[in-house]
């Protein structure tokens, strides 16, 4: 009977020491760094189970055993809780480490920059060729309704949610611009205030200028004059946005249109491209002057003017330096 249970004790004693051995040598395994040499970028697709997982990142060769991951996940309670999305693993990385990745759904976040002054249709080809974004988009957005910015997203969101985050970013922003505008100002809803951004955003490229340039077009709207904004016209005689590619013709500045901002008063019927936040913030806080004229001074900005006298001066010199420029 003593030796019986010497036996055993022996028998238990050496299965301790197996499990203890078994035990350290896992978790050496799963802290030990996996034989990665380069960054990888792996995949993990929606509906993918444990098994699948595991598989995929030994094809991928991320880990060399595929039992040592299973388990672990198994062992932690964390076998359900591994998202799919875009991975890249690193050299130095390990089993732990993987898990860690997956569970917190630490994707690869791509970016897409969207830039001021494109059209709703040239702002959606942009999302329709941006890599990793899936779906159609909405079949109709308004002009102007959109905000261009640099936008994250991860590889499998749709189009439309993306294009959904920059509407509610344009309604935020122009949200808080209605309610810390200045007083006196010649719109009267959000609409009128993004249709005349648009028109500053098309005729200057020049951050600083636009509080100026917005200053103009609001004197001329409270004077009840004409705007006389040449991009208007380009909008009216192609909408795509391509532009012309060339000066604007006589024939073009009398041609009617609903865009025709020198044959019509008031604003245009709806905006011309898609505003910044600059040319948004502009035409909220524009810049006290009674400037109603500028033309380009040859440099990318524009000379402002109050009186047409002096506007006909500038015009004059702008003309002759584009005869020089031409010329050379």
């Amino acid at each position: 009977m003593k030796r019986l249970i010497r036996v055993i004790i022996l028998v238990v004693g050496l299965a301790s020491i197996g499990i203890t051995s078994l035990f350290i040598w896992f978790q050496h395994e799963v802290k030990d760094t996996v034989p990665l040499t380069s960054p990888v970028v792996v995949v993990i697709e929606p509906g993918m189970g444990l098994t699948s997982i595991s598989k995929k990142l030994v094809s991928e060769n991320v880990i060399t055993n595929p039992w040592i991951f299973h388990f672990a996940a198994r062992l932690t309670g964390q076998s359900r809780s591994l998202k799919a999305g875009e991975y890249r693993f690193v050299p130095g990385t390990n089993v732990a480490d993987i898990l860690a990745k997956l569970i917190a759904h630490d994707v690869i976040i791509r970016f897409i920059t969207i830039p001021e002054g494109l059209t709703t249709d040239k702002i959606i080809e942009l999302i329709m060729s941006a890599e990793g974004l899936i779906g159609a988009p909405p079949a109709y957005m308004p002009e102007g309704s959109l905000l261009p910015e640099t936008y994250g997203y991860e590889r499998g969101q749709s189009r439309a949610a993306l294009l959904s985050q920059m509407t509610r970013d344009r309604d935020q922003l122009m949200a808080e611009l209605w309610h810390t505008r200045k007083n006196d100002l010649p719109f009267l809803n959000i609409d009128e205030a993004v249709v005349l951004a648009s028109i500053v955003e098309k005729e200057t490229s020049i951050r600083e200028e636009r509080q100026h340039v917005a200053s103009v077009f609001i004197n001329r709207l409270k004077r009840g004059m004409k705007l006389q904004s040449d991009p208007t016209v380009i909008y009216g005689l192609n909408p795509s946005g391509e532009g012309l590619g060339r000066s604007l013709r006589r024939s073009e500045l009398e041609k009617a249109t609903p865009f025709n901002t020198y044959l019509n008063y008031g604003l245009p019927p709806s905006p011309i491209c898609t505003p910044g936040s600059a040319a948004l913030r502009a035409v909220f806080n524009p810049i006290n002057t009674l400037d109603l004229y500028f033309v380009a001074d040859g440099t990318g900005g524009h000379v402002f003017a109050e009186t047409l006298t002096e506007h006909n001066r500038n015009v004059a010199q702008w003309r002759r330096l584009k005869m020089g420029l031409e010329a050379n």
